[in-house]
């Protein structure tokens, strides 16, 4: 297989998980494994130069976006998606063993969430917060 495929390949990859986890860093090693490809079909003999190139567009992005991404974040009005899901009901999916994630169904959409007590399927739970990946939850007792 040539190599330019086995990066496209990779960077596809790594794009997907990046779709699932949205938290772009993994965006800019997919966009660098991308460029990689790029020098491979025109410098196919090349690994050093593909590697190269594809570690200077992660790092020219991440230091350019960073300071962009946190003057965006720390600007008056923004809000992160998962931060407004503290406080709302979910169903749990897949039952939650102390220490262990399951799944947990909040409005329309599901995520993974820990709690400190054993939830079984069907509890209802609220949300108290959250993590880079996980949800925090307690089961619902109506009093909250």
């Amino acid at each position: 297989m040539e190599l330019w495929a086995i990066w496209l390949i990779a960077a596809g990859i790594l794009l997907v998980i990046e779709m699932m986890t949205l938290t772009f860093y993994l965006l800019w090693i997919g966009i660098g494994a991308v460029v990689a490809a790029a020098v491979a079909l025109f410098v196919p003999d090349s690994f050093v130069w593909q590697v190269l190139a594809g570690c200077i567009v992660v790092l020219v992005l991440t230091v350019f976006t960073k300071p962009i991404t946190r003057r965006f974040r720390s600007s008056r009005g923004f809000t992160d998606a998962v931060d407004e899901l503290i406080g709302k009901q979910g169903i749990v999916v897949e039952s939650i063993q102390d220490g262990k994630p399951g799944i947990v169904k909040v409005g329309s959409e599901t995520w993974s969430a820990v709690s400190d007590e054993n939830l079984t399927k069907g509890d209802t739970v609220i949300v108290v917060e959250r993590g880079s990946a996980l949800l925090q939850v307690h089961k619902w007792r109506g009093d909250v």
